[in-house]
């Protein structure tokens, strides 16, 4: 037991030593970013993909009022560059619950995600 004692106040500071410093992130955020028209909500956010048109797609659960089921649940939301609405892909499709992410391809277009 006493070597393990030893032994392991011997490694204490090799340990210590060999941490990083835990680099910047730099990020700027902005509260309410994305414009959603009246009567839609975000949920959870399952996906987000930026187009090379700086158009952001989000794939979000939680437009429903009572349980989370199927098509009701998911949709996904598409806005232009300054975060404001422009339309939903495939309303109520029932597909979209069993998306896990949004893609898009080297020119624009919406891949789906799964």
């Amino acid at each position: 037991m006493k070597c393990f004692v030893l032994a392991s106040i011997l490694c204490l500071p090799i340990g210590l030593s060999a941490q990083q410093s835990i680099p910047q992130i730099p990020v700027h955020a902005t509260a309410d970013f994305l414009k959603l028209p009246p009567n839609l909500y975000l949920g959870e956010v399952a996906g987000v993909a930026i187009n090379s048109k700086g158009h952001i797609f989000v794939l979000s659960r939680g437009n429903t009022v009572g349980p989370a089921y199927a098509a009701a649940a998911t949709q996904l939301l598409e806005f232009n560059e300054d975060g404001s609405y422009i339309r939903e892909i495939g309303h109520n499709l029932y597909a979209w619950s069993y998306a896990h992410a949004v893609k898009v391809d080297k020119t624009g277009q919406y891949l789906g995600g799964r």
